[in-house]
């Protein structure tokens, strides 16, 4: 029973996930020298190019962010969700998803936290899983089962740094800047480019090897997807942070076309796991069922 109630909740949450790994596409910048505003006005205007690699830098000091996505992914359609995410000290996110164009109601909640994985099934999970709506993966126990069931590469994408995306625009030989847009209250410049995988992987040629293999593990993701160009825009605000990121590419099984806009960042995020008492335990389900 609860195994196959588990297969059911992969393919809702598999949407989630994805858009988790794309955006989440965009990067919220933390940079610290914002000068007067005296100052600002009398620097010389950064080039398009120069602006987006300042904002993209910036990601580095990334602790924490919350966000708003919107758009489509492949094969899921149209989604919609809110999500917040620590990287440090220890990685933790909960996400809530919503897949638009379902026949019938398909909102799933991820959350990770020490070490797990957390996917609520709601009240049609509850009802397989003597009332129990969560079902835990919990990698290190799990380990090659985790693998085999997908649960291992769904923690691997839910858990993607999204401030990692939005370097991609740095590769691209021809941003221009659109103008300037007010986005959720704040004042902001529009820049656009397009950059294949190819270019972006040969501007990193000059970053120190973590990045690098960070940057890597991004175009791998879009290279398995079949993806290999991308239209990019960004919403930079006065003091170099990105407000918004929209992507887009086409895919082998359908279009990409994700909008990410940062809430906060660098703010505490709190993520706790579920109660014991709602959660079915994923290792000791397939256990039981290796015995009965």
């Amino acid at each position: 029973m609860g195994i196959s109630v588990y297969g059911s909740m992969r393919q809702k949450v598999t949407g989630a996930a994805l858009a988790a790994l794309l955006l989440s596409g965009g990067a919220v910048a933390c940079g610290k020298e914002t000068g007067s505003d005296s100052a600002k006005e009398e620097s010389p205007k950064m080039t398009p190019a120069a602006a987006v690699a300042k904002a993209a830098k910036n990601t580095d000091d990334i602790t924490s962010l919350s966000y708003r996505m919107t758009g489509e992914v492949p094969e899921q359609g149209r989604i919609k969700g809110e999500a917040q995410m620590r990287m440090k000290p220890t990685i933790a996110m909960s996400m809530k998803m919503a897949a638009l164009d379902q026949s019938e109601a398909n909102e799933v909640e991820i959350r990770l936290v020490d070490k797990a994985m957390y996917l609520d099934g709601g009240a049609e999970a509850a009802k397989e899983m003597d009332g129990k709506r969560w079902i835990k993966f919990d990698m290190d126990a799990l380990g090659k089962d985790a693998e085999a069931m997908g649960g291992d590469s769904l923690g691997a994408q839910a858990d993607e740094n999204p401030a990692q995306q939005s370097t991609f625009l740095t590769g691209s030989k021809d941003v221009k800047e659109v103008g300037t847009e007010t986005v959720d209250g704040v004042e902001t410049t529009h820049y656009k480019g397009t950059v294949t995988l190819d270019q972006f992987r040969a501007s990193l040629k000059d970053e120190d090897k973590a990045t690098r293999e960070q940057r890597e593990k991004a175009i791998k993701q879009y290279e398995d997807m079949g993806i290999d160009s991308l239209t990019m825009d960004m919403w930079i605000d006065d003091e170099d942070h990105t407000k918004q990121f929209r992507m887009k590419g086409e895919a082998d099984k359908g279009p990409l076309d994700m909008t990410i806009t940062f809430l906060d960042y660098n703010k505490p995020v709190t993520v706790e796991a579920p109660p014991a008492k709602d959660t079915m335990d994923l290792g000791e389900m397939m256990e039981a069922a290796q015995q009965g």
